[in-house]
């Protein structure tokens, strides 16, 4: 059965999205997951209760051979970590799956997918000198999760890269995802996608998110103040201490330099759900252009040449890019389901509401 989505309840987000409402919807992406939920009770380090996992967004598939996917990479708040960004900065692309998991366990994950591509592309690895960098990030599920016990391991990353696939996506509690709290209701991995027209040529922008990050009053949906009307059970946090990943996805031909603007509208679409960045929180954002596709520069010649659209018809890229963060946050929400904390111990992380949420966006008009 599928998911409830946040236009299923009637949520009036504007744009017309792509067949999945989902990153899988740019041509050759691929999203895979592991997901580890095991035991209940009380917290013992080292044995659970474990809800933790990895999420792996293929840019281009599982094409045999390594290529460059144009890349840029901003960070609105820093406090976390996306490995692979100081070559994004500078080269301007990377030629790795992006993995997203916990805090503690980004190391485990870039070792495996380091292992995959020298497996994946064996024999350009055995010809070439060619080296991994891989993009690998992380946001915090220790409220959730048994995070010191170090339970992801190299077989959770693998198998979230070998079992990647198109199409519709699950959401809320699943891959990296798993253990996030979002505005202090249990949050989790979210999606949607945007078609638009650029000079009579269709492209889609899209975004995937891990959402662990906000307060309850901060929280607005559609430009409504949703977290001072759904108080109930919130987890009374004088202060943010999550974080959110968003990974924005195009088939538009862009310039590194037009990738990294891109990645920067990103902070607009979380602050339109109420997150001002909070000091504690890593808000890090990247932005990938499956256009522009050719071999690796080692293998490639001395002269090249690059597609890319004019600065000037960027306004509906930002646009979109900043509509399907937002909506994406949402749908991560209204995806997840309860879970109770380990730190501190007994309460229960609600997921938000569904019929309570429809009640107050009617209240003012944002609910079909």
């Amino acid at each position: 059965m599928t998911a409830i989505r946040a236009r299923d309840l009637g949520l009036d987000f504007h744009g017309e999205t792509g067949p999945d409402n989902s990153i899988t919807d740019i041509p050759g992406v691929l999203v895979g997951y592991s997901t580890i939920i095991e035991g209940e009770g009380e917290l013992t380090q080292g044995e659970g209760p474990v809800r933790t996992g990895v999420t792996a967004i293929l840019p281009r598939g599982h094409d045999p051979e390594p290529r460059p996917v144009w890349s840029g990479f901003h960070a609105l708040n820093g406090n976390g970590e996306m490995t692979g960004t100081h070559w994004i900065q500078d080269g301007g692309y990377f030629s790795s799956p992006i993995c997203i998991t916990n805090s503690h366990s980004v190391g485990i994950v870039h070792h495996a997918v380091t292992r995959w591509m020298i497996d994946h592309y064996a024999e350009r690895w055995r010809s070439t000198p060619l080296w991994a960098m891989p993009v690998v990030a992380e946001t915090y599920d220790g409220m959730l999760n048994d995070i010191n016990g170090l339970h992801v391991t190299e077989r959770h990353a693998r198998e979230a890269l070998d079992n990647a696939k198109s199409g519709a996506m699950a959401e809320g509690n699943v891959g990296g995802g798993t253990g996030m709290v979002c505005y202090e209701f249990k949050g989790g991995t979210g999606t949607s996608s945007r078609r638009i027209d650029v000079d009579g040529e269709g492209f889609t922008i899209a975004a995937l998110v891990q959402a662990n990050h906000g307060l309850r009053p901060w929280l607005n949906i559609l430009g409504v103040p949703v977290g001072r009307h759904l108080t109930e059970d919130s987890l009374l946090q004088s202060a943010e201490v999550g974080s959110i990943i968003v990974v924005l996805a195009t088939n538009a031909p862009m310039m590194p330099h037009q990738l990294r603007r891109l990645a920067k509208r990103a902070a607009i679409g979380i602050g339109r759900g109420g997150s001002p960045g909070g000091n504690n929180s890593g808000d890090i954002f990247i932005a990938f252009s499956t256009a522009n596709e050719r071999m690796m520069p080692q293998l490639s010649g001395a002269r090249l040449s690059f597609d890319y659209l004019n600065d000037e018809a960027f306004d509906p890229i930002y646009m979109a890019a900043v509509e399907t963060v937002e909506e994406s946050v949402v749908n991560a929400l209204v995806a997840a389901q309860d879970m109770t904390t380990l730190r501190p111990a007994g309460m229960t992380c609600r997921a938000i509401d569904h019929a309570r949420l429809v009640e107050v966006m009617r209240q003012y008009g944002r609910c079909r």
